[in-house]
């Protein structure tokens, strides 16, 4: 019998299991609400992206419906072939008047439409300026490119400033930055740096996935909160978090998606959206755009919920948005405590390295327009009795 050539496997996943990192999938029975049954338990849902309830929306499920009796469930080709569906081309039109630009293009994922934008738009002898926070997918993209990539120390706009001026200004380049940051929930210094990559002649290109359906007029994002349109050349989101469906976009001028369409090798080499999906975020932006009052229920619970961490004592670091951070450090005891809030009714996920830098390990909590001021309420009861046991707080 051969030596297993995997066998290095085994003693990473222990290594993991020795310092107390090692982790179990949590599985969801039933719905994506508020108060969700996840391992068999009913528990207090932190840990869903999705921000306004849309996954169960009824509308969303009567259009949904309504495009697999009429279409079927797949598309059965990519979208320069056979897959490019009427129903895709009304989803990208509507995108595109939603975000307040030329055209948009759907992606599979919020990762393929950060990746093969990055990718197609850059190429080696380039440059990118990117926030060291950036997604791991705008990272990826980044090197998939060959571009030369410099970081800037988060959200410091001097810095990149500095690297900009490094450049030669015959080189391409692109400033790019989080609409909202992932894992620490605060902006993107997004009015800086677009005056930045003016002056320099940049391209600037902002990942809104955490901001879409969050932040500026019925959800339109970061680029509308800070009053940027025009300003920014490329706006990626997903339509898998607030839109409550699944996939990615870019938006931007006719020229880049026409572009994209050409040269992303996401989006050439992957099969389209199935009907039910695409149909479903047809559906989302409709209601985005006629019941801005979720949105309003989303803003009071993240301010509520956050009021009431902080107020505990709990390290929330620079948090802007229902996305709140409960920092402890320590990757083990962020574990330790994301376990013991299960047990007691309350999912928020431990998070560690290499997701978060060492020694900013955290539980991170999102609420969502579904909860009621009982579940957040029960959910701060029962982290302040954990934090005290463990000696967080």
């Amino acid at each position: 019998m051969r030596p297993d050539p995997l066998a290095h496997l085994a003693a990473e996943l222990d290594s993991l299991k020795a310092a107390g990192l090692f982790r179990t999938l949590r599985v969801l029975d039933g719905e994506q609400r508020a108060r969700a049954s996840f391992d068999h338990r009913s528990v207090v849902n932190l840990s869903s992206n999705n921000y306004l309830g849309l996954t169960t929306h009824p509308a969303l499920r009567a259009r949904a419906e309504r495009a697999v009796r009429e279409l079927g469930v797949g598309s059965g080709s990519v979208r320069t072939i056979g897959g490019t569906m009427a129903l895709h081309m009304e989803l990208e039109a509507r995108l595109a008047a939603f975000k307040k630009t030329e055209a948009a293009v759907v992606f599979q994922s919020g990762f393929a439409a950060n990746a093969g934008t990055v990718a197609a738009l850059l190429s080696k002898g380039d440059a990118i300026v990117s926030d060291e926070l950036n997604h791991a997918s705008i990272i990826d993209g980044a090197r998939l490119s060959r571009a030369d990539i410099s970081v800037f120390p988060h959200k410091d706009a001097s810095a990149a400033r500095r690297l900009l001026e490094g450049l030669d200004r015959s080189r391409r380049a692109l400033v790019i930055t989080d609409g909202v940051f992932s894992m620490d929930g605060d902006l993107g210094a997004l009015p800086e740096l677009a005056s930045l990559a003016e002056e320099f002649g940049a391209i600037m290109m902002v990942d809104d996935a955490h901001a879409s359906g969050v932040f500026g007029a019925n959800g339109r994002g970061t680029v509308d909160h800070f009053g940027l349109h025009g300003r920014v050349d490329v706006q990626v989101g997903t339509l898998s978090k607030a839109v409550g469906a699944l996939g990615g976009y870019a938006a931007g001028s006719r020229a880049l998606i026409e572009f994209l369409c050409h040269r992303a090798r996401p989006f050439l080499f992957s099969t389209s959206h199935p009907p039910a999906v695409t149909a479903a975020c047809i559906a989302a932006i409709d209601v985005l755009e006629e019941e801005p009052q979720i949105i309003d229920r989303l803003w009071a619970n993240a301010r509520f919920f956050k009021a009431g961490l902080q107020a505990l004592g709990f390290d929330t670091g620079a948090s802007e948005s229902p996305i709140t951070p409960v920092i402890v450090g320590d990757g083990a005891l962020a574990m330790t405590l994301s376990d013991r809030l299960f047990a007691r009714g309350v999912f928020a996920q431990g998070i560690g390295f290499p997701t978060v830098p060492r020694g900013r390990a955290r539980v991170r909590t999102i609420v969502t327009a579904e909860h009621t001021r009982e579940d957040l309420q029960f959910a701060l009861d029962v982290f302040k009795a954990v934090g005290t046991g463990l000696g967080i707080i």
